[in-house]
């Protein structure tokens, strides 16, 4: 009881151990130093032209002697690591691929960026009849955009495709670890719907092909959707327009809860808190663009112990968005203190029967799952994010009713599924192996967070909790517990090699902080 009060897993005495030394952090590298060693790198040994990897003929880049990447064949070759052990997922990278000679072509992705769309976007000449007529319609301001000749396009009333959230289980949108790869992970663990990373509505309409890799989906998320976060109606509502056009998505969800710095002073995510009538703007364009569903996200209010999502409940449905999901903390908090749940239900029992409200914040076991659905029988359901990023099997424990005592040997499977999904995404030539492991280094920054439920005195652990310092079951299951990033990599040599000379890795997250987790 002395350990839960001060948010202390309580792991059995015999499994504890003396907590490591401190290490003392290198020193950070500028981003103009940065920049510098990536440009020195593309002309390395190491960055073997792509052109010349497929072909293997030197003549067969267009770009000569002017070429970005190393032309030198027989360096790359000489300096190319041992392939890693498995078939290519598939492979457009020839010679630099670390599967060589096993390759096959799969692909299992859509919603690519077209490049003649990107080309349209870049030189800010794609119309958008729809939303452009829509923001007219409501009398809101559309930035200056060269005007399509057909530019009296009416809007006729419509049906609204509507998905039913109730009783599904939702992965969160989360930034960074929540990438395609990890959500092949979830689903195969029960995750009912997913959605992708939240991609900022300029950079979309500027053809980034960086923010448009986020709303890439999977074949086997069957009920996906896309989280766009924009400051201003004329601008997410020509992105929604954009997306429906582009992309194949069941639902668009909008983010007004974001709460990291950089987006909230551009007056998205959570500042959208502050501005109800931009609020109202936004959904009332945006849905009536298009006939996919538009859900929103929100928090509690802007600061601590100033809520007013509950006031606004009811004119959110009425505005026309198909549900809401709200965050159980304001925008002070972050991610500090518990969500308050009983907000969440307050606001659920106010809300309109055509707007459906699911929760978010702590859920961390089945047990949390059952309380808040038998707590408030009209939340259509809760969404997980930073439970899954820590154990992503809590979809298995929910529809299975059970504590799973999960096994460092099924751990390391699931690990071995992502970085197959990993390679299969981002490449299976160096750099795409590269990227696997960094953003599996990111994944690994939160599963050292859980303690297997065999060596708690009380279960299930809760997400507040600070795992002390302690010895597993067997030497991976140790390992796995470690919050230094030097075992982090470790495991991902036991996955993909040995890394590079001079790598080094710290997590963006800072997740083993407890109160700060970068998503939306």
């Amino acid at each position: 009881e002395q350990l839960i009060a001060k948010s202390i897993a309580p792991v059995k005495p015999q499994f504890l151990r003396p907590p490591p030394s401190s290490v003392v952090a290198k020193e950070k590298k500028s981003k103009r130093q940065l920049k510098r060693e990536r440009q020195q790198e593309k002309k390395s040994s190491v960055n073997l032209c792509p052109e010349l990897a497929k072909t293997g003929d030197v003549n067969s880049c267009p770009y000569k002697n002017n070429c970005r990447f190393n032309h030198d064949l027989e360096a790359f070759k000489a300096q190319k690591p041992e392939d890693l052990e498995g078939e290519c997922p598939f492979c457009p990278y020839g010679l630099a691929c670390r599967f060589y000679g096993t390759h096959k072509k799969q692909i299992s992705e859509i919603n690519g960026l077209n490049k003649d769309v990107q080309k349209l976007l870049w030189k800010n000449k794609m119309k958008f009849l729809k939303a452009d007529s829509v923001l007219k319609s409501l009398g809101l301001e559309v930035r200056p955009q060269k005007k399509a000749k057909d530019g009296s396009l009416k809007l006729h009333p419509r049906e609204k495709k509507l998905i039913d959230f109730r009783g599904k289980l939702y992965l969160a949108p989360l930034t960074t670890v929540g990438n395609l790869p990890f959500r092949r992970v979830c689903k195969a663990l029960g995750a009912d719907v997913t959605c992708g990373e939240m991609a900022m509505c300029t950079n979309l309409l500027q053809g980034q092909a960086s923010e448009w890799a986020l709303l890439r989906r999977h074949s086997s998320e069957d009920l996906f959707g896309v989280q766009i976060c924009g400051a201003y109606p004329d601008t997410v509502t020509r992105t929604v327009e954009l997306i429906d056009q582009e992309c194949t998505v069941d639902f668009i969800d909008i983010n007004m809860g974001c709460p990291i710095d950089i987006v909230v002073n551009k007056g998205a995510g959570s500042s959208l808190l502050t501005k109800p009538m931009r609020m109202k703007s936004i959904i009332e364009a945006t849905s009536g663009t298009v006939e996919k569903p538009i859900t929103v996200k929100v928090r509690t209010g802007y600061f601590e112990g100033k809520s007013r999502i509950d006031s606004l409940i009811v004119d959110i449905g009425k505005w026309g968005a198909s549900a809401v999901t709200i965050h159980g903390r304001s925008r002070q908090q972050r991610y500090s203190k518990l969500a308050d749940w009983d907000y969440i239900y307050q606001c659920a029992r106010k809300a309109p029967d055509s707007l459906q409200v699911l929760g978010n914040g702590d859920v961390f076991s089945f047990v949390d799952w059952n309380n808040h659905k038998s707590d408030c029988p009209e939340l259509s359901s809760c969404m997980i994010a930073r439970g899954a990023l820590i154990k992503p099997w809590i979809f298995t424990e929910i529809k299975e009713q059970r504590h799973w005592d999960i096994s460092s040997g099924e751990r390391l499977n699931i690990l071995k599924d992502y970085v197959r999904s990993g390679l299969e995404h981002w490449g299976s030539d160096t750099k795409g192996v590269e990227t696997t492991r960094h953003f599996l280094l990111e994944w690994l920054s939160y599963t050292c967070r859980y303690v297997p439920v065999g060596l708690l005195d009380v279960i299930p652990q809760r997400l507040n909790w600070r795992p002390p310092s302690y010895y597993g079951r067997d030497d991976l299951e140790t390992l796995m517990a470690s919050d230094s990033a030097a075992d982090w990599v470790r495991i991902s040599e036991m996955l993909l090699g040995k890394v590079p000379d001079a790598f080094t890795f710290a997590p963006k997250h800072k997740s083993n902080a407890y109160d700060r987790a970068e998503n939306g």
